[in-house]
């Protein structure tokens, strides 16, 4: 894992900018984008006269937090394509959420769009450290969801050579890595454990395959992760950031030489920190909601939307643009359990303190007596785990550490169910 600083000459223009020229370019964009949202999105323009504002009192970037927010709930009310901002005539594609917590949010692009997040798709793979030529084995899944696609275009654009091997087949996928020889994996970082625990059910040491470089995004995923990632295969693991709201993967992507937060593509899209619970924006360096303008999008542009994703905006170190911190949670899949906040990620960096537990866990919420109750299933790496300690174990670091009160038990190896894309879990039984 020697990572390289890149060419500067390699390097977009816009990654060259300085701050003060960043921020006249995304003033210039943000007057358009909004000027564009309003004259052709009915949605926008009913918001921003029932907030009373116009595009024109755009006379700086701070005047956005004068500009109403937008959510998931807002784009679900206008199903299918209620939101799009371009004539069918003019999109050239469409892409949905799954929709397991209600009616899918439907995105679309021009052919612009689309050569916007390839481009931006490359950038991020090449911060990453990927190269043209490279061999890119692509284990997000295909079709309406924008992981396979986006990884695809992108690597394409870059100059590598894509193996579209999407989700699921897991054997299969070990064998593919094994035989095809790929630099690059692609891939949610809670499914790449389980192509991790393929590659040890079959005897092969992952170690010892042609990877180099993993670009793991579409879930929260820790430090601990990333070591356990990075040990397991001997490469550098990446975060890269995204969500189909906004474009898809490559909203923003960790420079493999630091490896110290996404940066921002912020020619792209403006960042903002707002409390989850007023929505005042906050100085960077704040915790808070994350919350994403995008300046350049033709087919379906978005302002202010609320991305529930809890994180922290930081200097440009790779890049003058800013970094976001690693994604603690979401405001919306917070667990209060008896009146403490809980995220999955804080469980999971506990699990993996545990070197006999695996990283495959659950988190059972039930309410037997009118109180709410956490249990914690999680998995023995092997069959020698002492189960019992290793609960007592965990159930301690959770009190200590969370201050909360779990249920801890310790099943055998592969008995909790495998995610082909984002992990699940939280099992909700109240």
């Amino acid at each position: 894992m020697n990572a390289k600083s890149p060419d500067a000459s390699t390097l977009d223009p816009a990654e060259r900018l300085s701050v003060e020229e960043l921020r006249a370019l995304q003033l210039e964009r943000l007057r358009w984008s909004l000027g564009h949202a309003y004259a052709n999105s009915v949605h926008y323009r009913e918001a921003f006269d029932g907030a009373g504002v116009k595009p024109d009192d755009l006379q700086s970037l701070a005047d956005l937090s004068r500009f109403p927010f937008t959510t998931k709930a807002d784009l679900r009310a206008r199903y299918p394509f209620g939101f799009f901002a371009a004539p069918m005539t003019e999109v050239a594609r469409i892409h949905a959420s799954s929709g397991t917590t209600g009616k899918p949010t439907v995105v679309g692009y021009t052919r612009a769009d689309l050569e916007v997040w390839s481009d931006l798709m490359a950038r991020s793979i090449r911060a990453a450290g990927g190269r043209p030529g490279m061999k890119v084995h692509v284990a997000y899944g295909y079709g309406l969801f924008t992981g396979g696609l986006g990884a695809h275009y992108g690597a394409e654009r870059l100059g590598c050579t894509v193996i579209p091997m999407s989700g699921g087949q897991t054997e299969r996928q070990v064998q593919l890595i094994c035989d095809f020889e790929p630099d690059i994996i692609m891939v949610t970082p809670s499914y790449l454990l389980a192509i991790l625990d393929e590659f040890r059910r079959q005897g092969i040491d992952p170690r010892a395959t042609s990877l180099k470089l993993g670009l793991f995004g579409a879930e929260p995923w820790t430090e601990a992760m990333r070591r356990e990632i990075e040990d397991a295969f001997a490469i550098d693991a990446v975060d890269l950031y995204g969500l189909s709201e906004v474009m898809g993967p490559g909203v923003a992507c960790e420079c493999v030489e630091t490896k110290d937060g996404p940066t921002i593509w912020e020619d792209h899209f403006w960042p903002e920190i707002v409390d989850p619970e007023t929505g005042e924006p906050l100085p960077d360096g704040e915790e808070g909601e994350l919350v994403f303008t995008s300046l350049t999008k033709q087919a379906m542009p978005v302002v202010r939307y609320r991305t529930r994703d809890l994180t922290r905006l930081l200097p440009g170190s790779a890049r003058p643009m800013r970094r976001m911190a690693k994604i603690t949670g979401r405001s919306d899949d917070m667990l209060i359990i008896r009146g403490v906040n809980v995220f999955p990620t804080q469980i999971e960096e506990l699990v993996l303190r545990c070197e006999a537990l695996s990283p495959h866990f659950l988190l059972e919420l039930s309410r037997p007596d009118r109180m709410d109750e956490l249990k914690v299933l999680v998995e023995a790496k092997d069959q020698v785990c002492d189960c019992e300690a290793e609960a007592a174990r965990l159930q301690a670091l959770i009190k200590e550490l969370i201050g909360v009160s779990a249920a801890v038990e310790v099943t055998a190896p592969e008995t909790l169910p495998r995610s082909m894309g984002k992990a699940a879990r939280v099992r909700d039984l109240r």
